[in-house]
């Protein structure tokens, strides 16, 4: 397996070259939040694999994973303008606010507001019909 790990480096901070020596401290001692991705080989030159996202019809497992963003609406047109798809834009739906886009599998990564609309932290607000 391979294991990449992502993380928004404080501010002065730089890391390491991740073949470096010095690359598997760095990531031991990350204080800020990390989101490791694990990769299992073996399905590479399978040409029968498929994988299931979570979030198909009868087949739920995974879900999502969410990323905090000081703006909710810029982040999701710097997504767009990167041609990302959306399951929910922020002003879809009767949950405001937060979106998921998807990545290219079909995993929806949820964007939401840090510190949230309101004094509760609240990361969405209901459409008043």
């Amino acid at each position: 397996f391979s294991l990449f790990f992502m993380a928004c480096l404080p501010e002065g901070q730089t890391a390491p070259d991740p073949k470096g020596e010095n690359a598997r401290e760095f990531v031991k001692k990350l204080f800020c939040p990390v989101l490791e991705l694990t990769h299992n080989h073996g399905t590479e030159k399978d040409d029968d694999f498929s994988h299931f996202v979570g979030n198909e019809d009868d087949r739920k497992g995974f879900g999502h994973i969410g990323f905090l963003v000081e703006d909710v609406d810029a982040t999701c047109k710097a997504l767009e303008d990167l041609k990302s798809d959306f399951k929910k834009k922020p002003m879809d739906g009767n949950m405001k606010g937060l979106a998921f886009a998807k990545d290219p599998d079909g995993y929806w990564v949820e964007i939401i507001k840090r510190g949230g609309y309101d004094e509760h932290s609240t990361t969405y607000w209901f459409d008043k019909k």
